[in-house]
Parts: structure tokens; C-alpha cells; sequence
């Protein structure tokens, strides 16, 4: 693999996952620790990744040469999704992110602004760890190696103390049953975040619908507000918003979102308990 094509697969895996260590790295290219570390070093230079201790960090770019592909293309959707995602969330609010892709592009367009933000993800917390308008609350336990985000009953404890405005939450599977997570020890951190928040917002992007995955968080109807993507299908639109949710869908290629049919919304929403 020459050093172009390594360092364009190496940016899409910390990309993906928002965070990979060294040994993962070296694992998946094939390469030498020390061939490892000059390619983050030089990610680091290009301002696409910020070295920490045992791995890397994503903060932003986009791979050489993926123009055209399909990956971009799903990319395009989650940063519409959180484009939308962000011009529902007011300065001053208390924003908790949990550690999807999708909300990481919803925390990126959230620098700069005055908030609290809550978040169990390092990728997450380290967009914000040097930004001075920004009160950051990092919730602590166990550290996922694979996604570097914090989990368990540390952070579930942490998060029954707190309370938020909103809570954004991505999926890795949503049903008409639900939301689901792939994640056990994940799913129940993030039935505390839905505990925690005055409103639930999901992103998702339409792939994510009628899949189901490990552990189901929450109903359909303890969730708020549903952002997708203009591919998701007229009987899902149906389906989301006859649950109780309010549906906006956002169009990657064009400047302002397309939003679903309003249905009446019940003044309170029962949690998962």
C-alpha cells in the first residue's frame, strides 16, 4: 500500500470511528508502529486528526480521492442531518452528545457557540476542551478503545445528577419498536441521557431506518424530535411522526431543509425507565 492510499485509509478509520489507538492502526494497515506514527503525525500537520496519548482523535477533512464514492455520499447526509440539527439548539441551552458520527457533526457546528455541552466522547469533548465560550462537561467511566467513549455505571451515575435542554442521540438501528443500539453497556448510558434531558433530539440518517440491532433504548414516543434525511421513505415519515415525534428532514444538496407534515404533539413524553 503506498503512503497516499495508507494515509487516506487510515483518515477514513478515525473518521468513522471518531477515535482509533496505534495498536488498531498498526493492526488493520499492516504497517510498522513507527510508519504508523509518522502518518498520524502528518494527518496532524494537515489539521485532519490531533494526536493523544495511545491513539488519535478525528477533527475533520476528508480523504484524498474519495470524491464519487459512496462513503461521501452518506457523509453529505449526516452533515446536512446536523446542519438542521444545530438551528434547533439556542445559545445558552445545556447540550448533552453522545459519541455517533452523525453527532459528532452536529458537535463540530456547535464550536464557537454559547452552550454547556454534556458528553460521554473524547472525539466530543476535545472539539470543545480549548474553547472559551463553551462550558464542557466530560462524563467519566469506562473508555471504549474502539469509539472513545465513556460508559457504565460511572457515567450513569454522573447523569443521574444532571439535567439538559436537549439530548442528541444517534442510532444504530431504529424500528417501529424503537431506537436501538448495538452496544449494551452503551444503550444504557444513553437511557440515562434520554432520563437527563428536557428534550430528546435523534439524528439519524435514512439507512439507519427499519434496522434493529442489540438492545432497544427507547420507544419511538420518549423521543422529541426526529432529524433525517430527504431519502428517507414516505411510509417511514408516516410511521415517525404517527409515533408522537416531530420529523424534519434535511436535503444534503440543498441549503434549507425539507420539513415533514406537523402532527400534534402530546404536552409530555414518558421516559424509559
Amino acid at each position: 500500500m503506498q503512503g497516499l492510499e495508507r494515509r487516506n485509509r487510515l483518515l477514513e478509520i478515525i473518521r468513522l470511528r471518531g477515535f482509533a489507538s496505534v495498536d488498531e492502526i498498526v493492526r488493520e494497515l499492516a504497517v510498522s508502529e513507527s510508519t504508523a506514527r509518522r502518518d498520524l503525525d502528518l494527518l496532524e500537520e494537515q489539521g485532519s486528526a490531533r494526536r493523544t496519548h495511545g491513539g488519535v482523535l478525528y477533527v475533520g477533512g476528508f480523504a484524498a480521492g474519495e470524491v464519487g464514492g459512496r462513503q461521501p455520499a452518506h457523509w453529505a447526509a449526516k452533515q446536512a442531518i446536523a446542519r438542521r440539527a444545530v438551528a434547533e439548539i439556542a445559545d445558552g441551552e445545556t447540550v448533552l452528545l453522545d459519541g455517533g458520527t452523525t453527532t459528532y457533526e452536529v458537535a463540530r457546528l456547535l464550536v464557537g457557540r454559547s452552550l454547556q455541552v454534556v458528553t460521554n466522547s473524547l472525539p466530543v469533548a476535545n472539539l470543545f476542551a480549548s474553547e472559551s465560550r463553551t462550558d464542557l462537561v466530560l462524563l467519566g467511566g469506562y473508555v471504549s478503545p474502539r469509539t472513545g467513549v465513556c460508559l457504565g455505571p460511572y457515567a450513569n451515575e454522573l447523569l443521574g445528577r444532571l439535567h439538559v435542554t436537549t439530548t442528541v442521540l444517534s442510532a444504530a438501528g431504529i424500528s417501529a419498536e424503537g431506537l436501538f443500539n448495538a452496544h449494551l453497556l452503551l444503550a444504557e448510558t444513553e437511557q440515562a441521557m434520554l432520563r437527563a434531558a428536557g428534550r430528546v433530539i435523534v439524528v439519524a440518517d435514512s439507512s439507519k431506518f427499519g434496522r434493529k440491532s442489540l438492545t432497544l433504548v427507547a420507544p419511538l414516543d420518549s423521543i422529541d424530535l426526529v432529524i433525517s434525511d430527504a431519502g428517507l421513505s414516505s411510509d417511514w415519515q408516516t410511521q415517525i411522526t404517527a409515533a408522537g415525534p416531530r420529523l424534519l428532514l434535511a436535503e444534503p444538496t440543498e441549503g434549507e431543509a425539507v420539513v415533514a407534515p406537523p402532527v400534534a404533539t402530546p404536552p409530555s413524553r414518558r421516559r424509559p425507565a
